[in-house]
């Protein structure tokens, strides 16, 4: 039995970290699941690879909230 929507799993609750290392200069680039991008210190730009379901579900307002949602779609 699914108790939450396994879309909104990686947005909500608490934030899982990812260490990348940026192509650019080496250093390390911490991104979080709630970050859609990060900027490293030298200016190349990671994005996050995790496809929330704010961009296709349209219960989505409803299942994450209007603030985690507007969050979002305003930084697409």
């Amino acid at each position: 039995m699914i108790t939450q929507c396994p879309g909104s799993a990686a947005i909500k609750g608490t934030p899982t970290l990812e260490i990348r290392i940026c192509p650019d200069c080496g250093a390390e680039i911490e991104i979080f699941s709630v970050d859609r991008q990060v900027t490293c210190g030298c200016g190349f730009v990671a994005y996050n690879d995790v496809q929330n379901c704010t961009g296709w579900c349209k219960y989505a307002k409803d299942c994450v909230g209007e603030e985690l949602y507007n969050h979002y779609k305003n930084s697409r």
